[in-house]
């Protein structure tokens, strides 16, 4: 029995009351109703939002507006021109409301204690860098507070909530309430007005990132728009003409064509083997259009062709570019979903009105995968442009492009010109590259600047030509090697 009461002693099962328990007890007691005390002192968003009000909370109902993730930029432009009218807003901050599951006006001005006690509560301020603009520009955007405005029948408030993938929130919200109600209703399509209106995507190049999420938490990336000349552009006459009359011509007479009732809805097509030059084509179409929202798709961002249709619909003149078109002419399932990516862009492209001014560019280097969808679908694409490989006329207009600004001899040009039959432009470009490799290994640095003579030209052509270099002509697109031009 000794043994048994040791052992309970050293365990910590006796029951019997000690005087250190009575202590430990009355810190409890002391500490539990100091936090009370101090928890009823703290401002609670119900007790700051029925003041700011002034009217009973339980009465007024709730406007909700919601927008998608790379829309918050636009949301906080719009609550900018709102705040800044009203003059005497307050912005009040949260803490706690990460982690917390969904909540919204309705909780937070809920009689609930223990939303008072354990949910969001006001705290500092938190704001976001979010790009609004090509160059690095940014804008604060709020990520969770609220926001007070007005006084007397115009008072209202609002709760902002950013996206927050840890909370699991992947939308833009703000509510609304107001002492009148009709004041929230008005206030939320003011914003959604506003945000449109200051878009900053407008007339701008963007794409989604590749990581869904872009950068600095936006979904969006803003891209520099190329500027380039006809010069700059090396087609055969007939192929430019075509190119820039479907994109550019209707974009520069939307007007008189819709006044016409001509539609200018219109999708185009550019095809032809790798390295031919059908993306230096479309930088050079978006050269052009300096006053079009442009939205670029490829690779991985290749799903996100409805978001993509959303922001051409709301800001056009508009322009989607899909590279690599073939790519999402695959099997039923292999992004996922019921359906085929290409035939969700086919519908999305059938889906716009037919005055609404979007073009929609493809490129493919596989246009017999993408032919029976099309043609089983007319209408979709109004322009198939092929783009082969350089003639011997564009094949000198090409070499003096890439040349830029480098010292070089082209006395001999022709017999190079002879020997690149069936080249593509990504070929030459290697070409002048590797013929300035030869010559500054040949010259001394001492000796000035950098010339390649024809021997240089003629030794970087005989090195990319060799049996050697037979897959390197195949990664260039090179159309003399069996299949190349049309892997």
């Amino acid at each position: 029995m000794a043994f048994t009461a040791t052992s309970q002693a050293a365990s910590g099962d006796d029951d019997t009351p000690r005087l250190s328990d009575i202590g430990r007890y009355g810190r409890f007691l002391v500490r539990s109703m100091s936090q009370r005390a101090r928890a009823a002192d703290q401002p609670t968003f119900r007790a700051l939002i029925a003041e700011h009000l002034g009217a009973p909370l339980h009465e007024l109902p709730v406007v909700r507006e919601q927008w998608a993730s790379y829309e918050q930029v636009n949301v906080q432009g719009a609550l900018d021109v709102v705040l800044a009218e009203d003059g005497g807003a307050q912005v009040v901050g949260m803490t706690g409301h990460r982690h917390h599951g969904p909540f919204g006006l309705a909780e937070l001005i809920g009689d609930d204690p223990r939303q008072a006690q354990y949910g969001p509560r006001p705290g500092n301020v938190t704001r976001t860098a979010l790009p609004s603009g090509p160059g690095g520009a940014t804008r604060e955007c709020l990520q969770a507070a609220v926001v007070l405005l007005g006084s007397g029948t115009t008072a209202c408030a609002l709760l902002v909530l950013g996206p927050d993938d840890e909370s699991g929130r992947h939308q833009v919200a703000v509510e609304l309430i107001a002492a009148d109600p009709a004041r929230a209703e008005a206030l939320g399509r003011r914003l959604r007005d506003e945000a449109l209106a200051r878009n900053v995507y407008r007339g701008q190049v963007v794409s989604f990132g590749a990581s869904m999420f872009g950068e600095r938490g936006s979904l969006l990336r803003f891209h520099e728009r190329p500027a380039m000349t006809p010069e700059d552009l090396v087609l055969p006459p007939t192929t430019f003409a075509d190119l820039r009359r479907q994109v550019v011509g209707v974009a520069r007479n939307s007007a008189r064509l819709r006044a016409a009732g001509q539609h200018l809805k219109r999708g185009l097509l550019v095809y032809g083997p790798p390295g031919v030059g059908k993306t230096h084509s479309v930088r050079y179409l978006i050269s052009e259009l300096t006053d079009t929202t442009v939205v670029e798709l490829t690779g991985d961002t290749l799903p996100a062709i409805r978001e993509a249709c959303s922001i051409a619909r709301a800001l056009q003149p508009s322009m989607i570019v899909v590279e690599d078109v073939d790519l999402i002419a695959e099997e039923r399932g292999h992004y996922g979903g019921e359906s085929p990516l290409l035939f969700t862009l086919l519908n999305e492209m059938d889906g716009l009105d037919e005055d609404a001014d979007v073009v929609f560019l493809l490129t493919t280097n596989r246009a017999d995968l993408l032919e029976p969808a099309l043609a089983s679908r007319p209408g979709r694409v109004d322009q198939a442009v092929r783009i082969d490989l350089p003639d011997r006329e564009s094949r000198r207009r090409l070499v003096e492009l890439y040349r830029g600004a480098l010292d070089v001899d082209l006395s001999r040009l022709d017999d190079v010109l002879d020997r690149t039959d069936q080249v593509t432009a990504s070929f030459l470009k290697e070409l002048l590259r590797r013929a300035a490799v030869v010559a500054a290994e040949r010259i001394p640095a001492d000796e000035g600047a950098l010339r390649v003579d024809a021997d240089d030209l003629d030794a970087a052509l005989d090195d990319l030509l060799d049996t050697r270099n037979q897959m390197t002509r195949a990664v260039l697109g090179y159309g003399g090697e069996a299949g190349a031009a049309d892997s």
